[in-house]
């Protein structure tokens, strides 16, 4: 059983923000905006998190939220306040303590802040709420003058909103049709104490198009930081018609020997990825002395490394792989090789890097006895 119990709200259908789809998909510096409010809470121990979509955005949620841990989705409903009822009854058999409720609409929510409402629920909080003073002069119209409105007391709430379970469940049931713009307000209906927690100013709520240009600009200066990863792989070469390197089938009077289809090219790749996020070599992940790789096409294990990296947060940067071989030539399918990479990695191909060197007649390559590759991969993690 979970103590902490995320709930994000991602129903709505963004029209406020254009671009074509839901504003809850559309992309913040490369990735889904719902998929940037779930990784902010990557580091919160002992959590599930549950996601509450609009009807018929099930292809959109699964897209979005590849290969992190989440709970299947709950469709919600017509209002912000029944989707959250809907979405807090799917977790109720799950009897977590606490309840996080945020927006989907703001990914830019930090670790301070989420902390912040845990560790007031944890003190004996039976609600807490990130707020923020009010800074702006504030006018309201009256007839042909404008009215200045005191601002001393008024405050912003933003997300997530922490609960004590039962209690907000409780209440969400006992005042359903209230249509309460946030959870705070039902919560107050309910007679819930809240406690204010700090907010941040970099926790934006993502409602218009000139928001995402604010919340890309906010990532960008705290993108993470920059990881560098090498990968070097050699096979030699054994009777044959044919070897593979980078993704290619490529004619050949040998082939080349190993336990898969020895893609030295994608061999080097995965091992760069793969070290550049600390997550060991490719003989951990994918045994030699297991037969369910024999033979297996390498695309595999170079797709299973850039899935562990978008696990973390992180995205790939650019790659640069070498092959150092006399034959077979490498420069005719240098760019189908490039396209080959891109695709596999789902990545531009302008950040994909394939040459060839020789090494004059001397060593084994030389010799014409193997081939062998380097990689090169940058990355950004969180």
């Amino acid at each position: 059983m979970a103590r902490v119990a995320v709930l994000i709200v991602a129903a709505g259908k963004g029209v406020r923000a254009g671009g074509g789809v839901p504003k809850q998909y559309a992309p913040v510096l490369g990735q889904p905006m719902l998929r940037r409010s779930i990784l902010a809470f990557a580091n919160l121990a002992d959590t599930i998190v549950q996601v509450v979509i609009g009807d018929g955005q099930a292809d959109r949620f699964a897209a979005a939220v590849r290969c992190l841990d989440v709970l299947p989705p709950v469709v919600g409903g017509a209002e912000r306040q029944d989707s959250v009822r809907c979405g807090l009854e799917a977790l109720e058999s799950r009897a977590p303590e606490f309840v996080l409720i945020h927006d989907a609409a703001r990914p830019l929510v930090s670790a301070a802040v989420i902390a912040g409402v845990v560790d007031a629920l944890e003190k004996g909080a039976e609600a807490a709420v990130p707020l923020l003073p009010v800074a702006d002069t504030l006018r309201k119209r009256e007839g042909v003058r404008w009215i200045t409105v005191p601002r001393a007391g008024l405050l912003r709430a933003q997300t997530p909103q922490g609960f004590r379970f039962s209690s907000i469940l409780r209440a969400h049931r006992a005042h359903a049709g209230q249509n309460a713009t946030d959870d705070m307000a039902l919560a107050e209906i309910a007679g819930i104490a809240v406690v204010a927690v700090a907010g941040e100013e970099t926790n934006i709520k993502v409602t218009n198009a000139e928001d995402f240009a604010v919340a890309e600009a906010l990532l960008s200066a705290r993108a993470g930081e920059t990881r560098i990863g090498s990968g070097y792989d050699v096979h030699r070469f054994v009777a044959g018609d044919h070897v593979w390197l980078c993704g290619l089938k490529i004619p050949h009077d040998h082939a080349l020997e190993g336990h898969s289809d020895a893609d030295a090219g994608l061999h080097a790749l995965t091992d760069a990825i793969l070290g550049a996020i600390g997550e060991g070599d490719i003989g951990l992940h994918f045994p030699p002395t297991d037969e369910r790789w024999r033979g297996a096409p390498s695309w595999k294990f170079l797709k299973h490394a850039a899935d562990l990296l978008r696990a973390k947060g992180g995205k790939l940067t650019n790659c640069d792989v070498t092959i150092v071989c006399e034959r077979p030539k490498v420069s005719p399918h240098r760019d189908a090789m490039r396209a080959r990479i891109a695709e596999i990695l789902e990545i531009d191909a302008a950040r994909v890097s394939v040459k060839a060197t020789t090494t004059e007649g001397m060593g084994f390559t030389g010799r014409r006895e193997g081939l062998a590759a380097e990689a090169v991969v940058t990355v950004r993690v969180p």
